[in-house]
C-alpha cells in the first residue's frame, strides 16, 4: 500500500473533519491507519508520545493534557477546557488518580468543557460538561481556549486542602532572582489577588475549603511537595518557615537554595525525591557543607512524608518547640 499523502501543514496535529474537507482533504485520506479518531469528527496525527520513564504524576498529566488536546478542535466559542483538563494544560499539578492499586491512564479520564453563560453543555462520550457564568474570564493558551487558571482552581472545591494549596502555589509563583535560578522575572499565571475575588465572585463547590485554602498560598514554592509539607508543618501549629532561602556563610560564600528554613535557628528541612545519580551527588555536598556551617538538615524521604507524627516530631525537637 502507498504510503499516506501529506496533510497541509496548516492542519496541525490535531483537526475537525470539516477543517480537513475544507482544506482540500479527502475521505479516503480520512480513513487512512495513521490518524487516530480521538472523537467523533475529529482526527489525530497521534503526536504527543510520552516517554516510559515519566513519574507517575507527570505522566497521568500529559496523558489528560493529549487528551484534552484531541477535544480541542471542537470547542465552540462559548466553550472552554476546565477543570483538571486546563489544568493539566497549564502544566499543573494534579492528584493522581488510582484504581486497584495502580495509576490510570490519564486518556481514560474524562475531558473537562465548561460552556459560558445558557448554552447548550456538551454531551459526548469521554466528555463531561459544566456551565460557568457569562461573565467568566477564558484565556489563550498556545492556540487552545481554557478558563483562566485561576477559574480552573476555584473549580476544584471538592480537592483535599493540601492539593489546592499545591495548585495555587503553583499558578501564583514568582520566579524571583537568586543563585542558579531559572525563568526569572518569568510572570505567574495568576495571583493571590486573583484567586481572592474568583472564590468571591459567585457560588464555588467546596467555598469553606478554598477560603481556607487561599489563605495558605505563597508565591515562593517550587514543587507540590514542598507546598504539602509546608502545609503539614503549618496545620501542625508550627511556625511557618521561610520558602526557598539561600544560605550563605560568615565569608559570603553561596552554600544553597534550602527548601524550607527557620534562618534564625539555622534548621533546614530538605525534600528528598527520586534524583538522577549526578544531582544525588550534588544534594550530598551541599547538605555537608550547610551542616559544616552549624545548620541542622532535615531530610524528609517519600516514606518519612508518610509518616507525618513521626516527620513533625523531628521538626518540634530541631525548633525546640
Amino acid at each position: 500500500m502507498p504510503r499516506p499523502r501529506p496533510l497541509p501543514p496548516a492542519l496541525g496535529a490535531r483537526f475537525t473533519v470539516r477543517d480537513a474537507a475544507a482544506a482540500g482533504v479527502n475521505r479516503g485520506r480520512l480513513h487512512r491507519a495513521d490518524l487516530h479518531r480521538p472523537f467523533h469528527g475529529v482526527r489525530s496525527t497521534g503526536e504527543g508520545v510520552l516517554d516510559e520513564d515519566d513519574d507517575p504524576f507527570q505522566r497521568q498529566r500529559a496523558e489528560r493534557r493529549i487528551r484534552a488536546l484531541e477535544y480541542a478542535p471542537r470547542l465552540k466559542s462559548d466553550q472552554f477546557l476546565s477543570h483538571e483538563s486546563a489544568i493539566a494544560l497549564y502544566g499543573g499539578p494534579l492528584p493522581l488518580v488510582i484504581a486497584e492499586g495502580e495509576p490510570v491512564d490519564g486518556r481514560s479520564l474524562p475531558v473537562h468543557v465548561s460552556t459560558r453563560g445558557t448554552g447548550p453543555l456538551v454531551r459526548a462520550v469521554g466528555v463531561q460538561g459544566h456551565r460557568i457564568r457569562a461573565d467568566a474570564a477564558g484565556l489563550r493558551h498556545r492556540s487552545i481556549v481554557a478558563v483562566s487558571p485561576a477559574i480552573a482552581w476555584a473549580q476544584m472545591g471538592a480537592w483535599d486542602l493540601t492539593d489546592l494549596v499545591a495548585l495555587g502555589d503553583y499558578f501564583c509563583r514568582a520566579h524571583r532572582a537568586g543563585p542558579g535560578r531559572k525563568d526569572v522575572g518569568k510572570a505567574p499565571w495568576s495571583t493571590i489577588a486573583e484567586l481572592h475575588a474568583t472564590i468571591a465572585n459567585g457560588r464555588r463547590v467546596g467555598i469553606a475549603r478554598l477560603r481556607e485554602a487561599v489563605e495558605l498560598i505563597r508565591e515562593d514554592s517550587w514543587s507540590p511537595r514542598e507546598s504539602m509539607l509546608r502545609c503539614r508543618i503549618v496545620l501542625a501549629g508550627l511556625p511557618e518557615p521561610f520558602l526557598n532561602h539561600d544560605v550563605y556563610d560568615q565569608q559570603g560564600r553561596f552554600l544553597g537554595c534550602v527548601d524550607l528554613a527557620y534562618p534564625h535557628l539555622k534548621v533546614a528541612i530538605e525534600y528528598q525525591g527520586t534524583l538522577h545519580h549526578e544531582r544525588y551527588a550534588a544534594d550530598v555536598e551541599r547538605i555537608a557543607a550547610l551542616r559544616a556551617a552549624g545548620w541542622t538538615v532535615i531530610e524528609v524521604t517519600s516514606t518519612l512524608f508518610h509518616r507525618p507524627d513521626e516527620l513533625i516530631s523531628r521538626i518540634r525537637s530541631a525548633l525546640g518547640a
